[in-house]
C-alpha cells in the first residue's frame, strides 16, 4: 500500500492522541483528553497514511533558539511514534526526510528532539547538543548564606514579569528557547509550584525561582539569576525551607558551580544528556553565525549530509573582521584553502558550541589540518549550551 506524507485535519486529532497514548505508555483522563484536543495545532502534526489509516505520525513545532546571542528560528520535532505493526517500514524515516524539507522551506535552519534513543537520531543527522547537571542536596548541606541587599517577592502568574528576567538568562547560551505567552501558559506555569522573583536594591527583577515543596523535598522547576548576588539571595530563599524539607533537588547548565559553593561540596550530582541539534540547511545556518569578532578568515568546508542533499557537499567560506561569514556551495573544494571534512551531526555539535573542534579532531569526527583546526578554534565563541524546556 502506498505511503502518503500530510497534514492532520482537525477531525483526524483523535487519532494522533490515541497513537500517542499506546506509544508512550499515557493514559489521559476525559478532562486532559479534552483539553489537549482543543490546544492541539493539526498544521504541525505531519502523519505518514496507510490508504485512510494514521500509520505514523511526527509533531513539528515552530520555535525560535538562542544561539550565541542572536535568535534563530527552530523546528522542534516531538512526538514521533508509529503504530507496532508498522514499525521498521521507513515511515519513520520518510516523515524525518519530510520535516527536513519542510523547516528548510521554513527558513528554520536548525532543529532539536528529544531522542527516545541517542543512536536512532544520529542516523538522521542530529547530535546531542546540551546536557544538564541535577543535584540532590540534603537539608544539613544546602548553603549557609547571609542576607543580600534587596528582597524577594512570592508572585502569581505574573508571566510579562518572569519573561523579561528568563529572556536575559536564556540569551546568555546556547540552545535555550525564546518563549512566549502561550509557552509559559501551557509549557511552563502547568507545574504545581510557588514562584518567587529577587529585587536588588534598585528595584530592578534580576532573577526568579519556581518550585514545589511535596513530602518534604523541594524541587526547582527552574532558578534563574542575571548576577552572582541575585543567586545567593534565592539559595538563601530556598534554604529558610530547611525546616520544611529533607532535600532539595534542582537542575542547572552543565558548566554549573554551585557545589564550590558548598560548606561541603559533596552533595549527589548527575549530568544527564538531554536534546539533540541538527542543522538543517548550512548555508542559512552560517550566514547568520556570530563568529569571533577581530580575525580574518577564508575556510573550506566538506560536509556530508545523506539526508538533506542541499547540505551534502563543498563549502567556501569568508568570514570577516566582524564576524559576518558569507558562504558559497562548491562543486570541488576550493584551492589554497584550509579544509575541514565531517559529517552534518559533528557540524552541529561543533557550531552549537557543545564540542570544541580539537577535540572532535582528536577522535576522529572531523578530519582537518593543524591550520583549520586553529582557524576554528579561534572562529567559534565559547558559549554553555543548556535547555530548561522540554517538548
Amino acid at each position: 500500500m502506498e505511503m502518503n506524507i500530510r497534514q492532520l485535519t482537525s477531525e483526524e486529532l483523535p487519532d494522533s492522541l490515541a497513537l500517542s497514548e499506546f506509544a508512550f505508555q499515557m493514559e489521559f483522563t476525559p478532562e486532559q483528553r479534552e483539553r489537549r484536543l482543543a490546544t492541539a495545532k493539526p498544521e504541525q502534526i505531519w502523519g505518514s497514511f496507510l490508504g485512510d489509516q494514521l500509520a505514523a505520525k511526527l509533531n513539528l513545532l515552530e520555535l525560535q533558539t538562542w544561539i550565541q546571542g542572536k535568535v534563530y528560528a527552530m523546528g522542534g520535532v516531538a512526538g514521533v511514534a508509529s503504530w507496532p505493526e508498522h514499525r521498521r517500514g521507513g515511515l519513520v524515516s520518510g516523515l524525518l526526510d519530510n520535516a527536513l524539507k519542510v523547516m528548510k522551506e521554513k527558513g528554520q535552519t536548525v532543529s532539536f528532539l528529544h531522542p527516545f534513543q541517542f543512536a536512532f537520531y544520529r542516523k538522521f543527522g542530529w547530535e546531542t547538543y546540551c546536557e544538564y547537571k541535577k543535584y540532590e542536596i540534603e537539608t544539613e548541606l544546602l548553603p549557609k548564606l547571609a542576607p543580600q541587599p534587596g528582597r524577594i517577592e512570592r508572585v502569581d502568574g505574573q508571566i510579562e514579569l518572569l519573561n523579561r528576567i528568563y529572556d536575559a538568562y536564556a540569551s546568555r547560551y546556547n540552545g535555550t528557547l525564546v518563549r512566549d505567552e502561550e509557552w509559559w501558559r501551557d509549557r511552563v506555569l502547568v507545574k504545581k509550584g510557588t514562584t518567587a522573583v529577587y529585587y536588588d536594591p534598585s528595584g530592578q527583577p534580576m532573577g526568579y525561582v519556581y518550585y514545589h515543596v511535596k513530602d518534604k523535598v523541594c524541587t526547582v522547576h527552574e532558578l534563574v539569576s542575571l548576577h552572582h548576588g541575585a543567586r545567593l539571595a534565592l539559595w538563601r530563599f530556598l534554604g529558610n525551607h530547611d525546616s520544611m524539607i529533607t532535600k532539595l533537588v534542582v537542575q542547572a547548565p552543565a558548566g554549573d558551580q554551585l557545589a564550590f559553593l558548598l560548606d561541603n561540596p559533596r552533595v549527589k550530582q548527575e549530568v544527564v544528556p538531554y536534546f539533540m541539534a541538527r542543522i538543517v540547511d548550512v548555508q542559512g545556518f552560517v550566514e547568520r553565525y556570530p563568529f569571533q569578532s577581530g580575525v580574518e578568515y577564508v575556510l573550506a568546508l566538506r560536509v556530508t549530509d545523506h539526508q538533506a542533499d542541499w547540505n551534502d557537499g563543498y563549502f567556501k567560506l569568508e568570514v570577516d573582521e566582524s564576524g559576518t561569514a558569507t558562504i558559497v556551495k562548491l562543486e570541488e573544494a576550493p584551492k589554497g584553502v584550509p579544509l575541514l571534512m565531517t559529517d552534518i551531526p559533528t557540524l552541529s555539535a561543533m557550531l552549537m558550541g557543545y564540542q570544541r573542534p580539537r577535540f572532535l579532531q582528536e577522535i576522529g569526527r572531523v578530519r582537518a589540518e593543524d591550520e583549520a583546526i586553529e582557524a576554528w578554534e579561534q572562529l567559534i565563541p565559547v558559549r554553555q549550551t543548556y535547555l530548561p524546556d522540554f517538548f
